[in-house]
């Protein structure tokens, strides 16, 4: 299923948004190396937003360690956050999760994940940005 970006902005509007490798990853579908991206072992508590457009989409109360070498998750922070297409590229068939507002790629979806959801949402660090917590006032 195709679905329609909400916000759409020309090629040219992206790269002088986004930094070369977020505009690689997010924009033309890359994948950075395992173990590389910035957030990858990430244990601050906070959100996780999509890079393009800023939209809230994973939670670190949902990150856990994959083992992978990027950040996964066994959800994102709602339902609608993020949107999954068929991806058929690299001689197999994965799922790709894309942003719902922007559709910035963001990673891919496994069926072997922790409970409680059994998915892990695999995700590239150049595609998020983090927004950590605040502490209480007190």
């Amino acid at each position: 299923m195709s679905h329609k970006a909400e916000i759409s902005r020309s090629e040219e509007e992206w790269r002088s948004l986004l930094t070369p490798e977020q505009f690689r990853i997010a924009r033309k579908k890359g994948t950075e190396r395992a173990f590389t991206g910035a957030l990858w072992d990430n244990k601050k508590e906070g959100e996780y937003r999509c890079v393009c457009c800023d939209l809230p989409l994973f939670s670190s109360s949902a990150k856990y360690e994959s083992g992978t070498g990027w950040p996964s998750f066994f959800e994102p922070v709602s339902a609608d956050a993020v949107v999954t297409e068929n991806d058929s590229s690299l001689f197999m068939t994965r799922t790709e999760i894309l942003c719902r507002r922007c559709m910035a790629h963001l990673g891919h979806v496994f069926p072997d994940g922790p409970a409680p959801t059994g998915m892990r949402f695999c995700t590239n660090s150049a595609a998020l940005s983090f927004v950590p917590k605040e502490a209480p006032s007190p």
